[in-house]
């Protein structure tokens, strides 16, 4: 029943997206975070706009944060912040404009404050009792700074509000949920693969183990690498979207045209240094270095009507369809009227293969670190939203033809895991 874990959640606070989850009636209930949004972007925009000296920047979050900072508002833009913690910056200040700053560490707690806001007026009572999630290592091979990174995130959880704070293994809350279908022990290869890290952990599961609190003795193995979907993006409009505003050209003489500009508007946090004044002057002086003034002329479209967010969109929409139906078309009327180029299932497994090459090859890294063999792999839980790629599923299931498929909600099965932990966690404390 409800009332035996009153003024309980549990957050999936996470490197790219957060979700909150509310243990409800005999389930779990995922908080509406934005209008038809379970899950937020983990992003903080500090506007600055418009602010006289002694008023305090106005904060957006998630969506609305990024929305800002592409809309080019003055102020400052956060993500990651998850990356902080464990790291000295945790205690340091940040400027965020106009003479102004903030703690690091507040930054992680005002988003947390904001979660907590939206958790207690859909719950429609207080939250003061919280399970967190965390990365098997905050930081790798160093044991201290792994244990201040969750201190920092406890005492950023403390100042917010809530009281009583645990932690669960988020490949463990990614798990939980399979674990409920099983009938005897299993070893199951959790793969949480998102928009900035591709995560594999090799679980063991089972009926004896499912009311264990203490679960990290259940992890034998963990291994990631920072490629995933925002990579497959970038890559997709290098090799579809970019040419045509003169990538990889040729200019007059044979030489290829300089292509800083275009790694630049390929990746997201770099956009808005392309925008800079002296940037968009040395980029108009280059005209004479492409063999097809058309292609520049289409890059100065892009720089002057600040288009580099909207290309890396049509590349992530088009990464899906393709996804979806094999075969997609981007319309970049924007740059050129009637202008469209055609994305194919093969063209965007070519684009991003040395990715999904690496990120299956880190599937066998955790295989080797735990010493197992392919064959003792019982189960494959996929997570994440990249995970909806079929080619890169294939890829990682064909190195373990004896093991079953599952897939949990590719946005929210961490944070559902950790609604059904925090229910028997606190639901024993009573």
């Amino acid at each position: 029943m409800p009332a035996a874990v009153p003024h309980v959640c549990a957050i999936d606070f996470g490197t790219s997206n957060s979700a909150i989850a509310l243990p409800v009636g005999a389930g779990v209930q995922l908080v509406e975070l934005e209008p038809g949004q379970r899950t937020m972007p983990t992003a903080v925009f500090y506007a600055v706009e418009g602010l006289a000296s002694f008023e305090e920047p106005h904060r957006h979050y998630g969506r609305a944060a990024v929305a800002a900072y592409v809309e080019g508002i003055e102020g400052r833009l956060m993500r990651s912040m998850k990356s902080i913690l464990g790291s000295t910056l945790a205690t340091q200040a940040t400027d965020v404009g106009a003479g102004r700053s903030v703690r690091y560490l507040d930054v992680v707690g005002g988003y947390l404050k904001h979660l907590k806001t939206l958790a207690e007026r859909q719950a429609g009572h207080s939250l003061n009792r919280v399970v967190l999630g965390r990365p098997v290592f905050f930081v790798d091979d160093d044991a201290e700074r792994d244990a201040a990174a969750q201190a920092a995130l406890t005492q950023a959880a403390r100042e917010v509000g809530f009281e009583q704070i645990s932690f669960q293994y988020e490949p463990i809350a990614a798990a939980l949920d399979y674990e409920t279908t099983v009938d005897r022990e299993q070893v199951v290869l959790v793969a949480d693969i998102g928009g900035g890290t591709s995560d594999f952990s090799l679980v063991r599961v089972g009926p004896q183990r499912r009311q264990r609190f203490d679960r990290k003795d259940d992890i034998l193995a963990n291994h990631g690498v920072h490629i995933a979907g925002t990579d497959f993006d970038r890559h997709i409009e290098l090799a579809r979207i970019l040419p045509v505003c003169g990538y990889r050209a040729l200019g007059p003489t044979g030489r290829e045209v300089p292509s800083r500009a275009y790694f630049d508007l390929a990746t997201w946090h770099l956009i808005n240094t392309v925008y800079a004044p002296a940037r968009v002057a040395e980029l108009a002086r280059m005209k004479t270095f492409y063999a097809d003034v058309q292609q520049h002329a289409r890059l100065m479209t892009v720089v002057t009507e600040r288009l580099g967010h909207a290309l890396i969109g049509q590349a992530e929409a088009a990464k899906i369809a393709v996804a979806e139906g094999g075969h997609t078309t981007i319309d970049l009327a924007a740059l050129q009227a009637g202008l469209r180029v055609d994305l194919s299932e093969a063209q965007a497994i070519a684009a991003v293969d040395a990715d999904l090459e690496r990120i299956a090859g880190a599937a066998d890294e955790t295989l080797a670190q735990a010493g197992l063999a392919r064959a003792q792999v019982h189960a494959l839980y996929f997570t994440g939203g990249s995970t909806g790629l079929k080619p890169l599923a294939e890829r990682i299931a064909a190195r373990f033809p004896a093991a079953g498929v599952m897939r949990g909600d590719r946005f929210a099965s961490v944070a559902q895991g950790l609604g059904l932990h925090a229910r028997r966690v606190f639901g024993a404390m009573g």
